[in-house]
């Protein structure tokens, strides 16, 4: 019986360990270049699960049926999206796209022949753009597929934000 008691604050923390880990906070890898200069190759951010507002230019963790990607929020449900000469135009106004490297012309109607991103979606992009697997080829993202938004940067130490 002293054996179980002295346990119970273990089993107590491992519980709290394991909620947090599933429902609030959980670490992420950066894999691959997409996200260059912002994150680098083997950087590990830390993913917040329970917020589930994005905005524009959040850095967010996407599921794929094999792997995650962690992109950048560009365009938000109901907006239309265009990138022109290098500039992003969301719903026909020039936005200021401070973390893309230089971006090829595209727009959501020359890419998959719809005018607005659909309600509960979401068009994410690499910061690197010639290097990137993203939504210009996978199409939007809904609410659902997005794990969670990436809150700090833990590796490499100097990073931390």
């Amino acid at each position: 019986m002293k054996i179980i008691k002295g346990l119970i604050p273990y089993v107590l923390i491992l519980v709290a360990v394991i909620l947090i880990r599933i429902y609030v906070v959980t670490p992420a890898f950066v894999s691959g270049t997409s996200m260059s200069p912002t994150l680098k190759d083997n950087d590990l951010v830390l993913l917040k699960k329970f917020d589930k507002t994005y905005k524009r230019f959040d850095i967010v963790v996407v599921r794929l049926p094999e792997e995650n990607l962690i992109k950048r929020v560009i365009g938000l449900p109901g907006e239309t999206l265009e990138y022109k000469d290098h500039v992003l135009y969301i719903n026909g106004k020039k936005v200021d796209d401070k973390f893309a490297s230089i971006t090829s012309d595209f727009s959501l109607e020359g890419s998959f022949n719809i005018y607005k991103i659909p309600d509960n979606c979401y068009f994410v992009m690499g910061d690197n753009r010639g290097s990137s697997l993203d939504s210009r080829r996978l199409g939007c993202f809904t609410k659902d597929d997005i794990k969670g938004k990436v809150t700090f940067s833990l590796i490499p130490f100097k990073k931390v934000k």
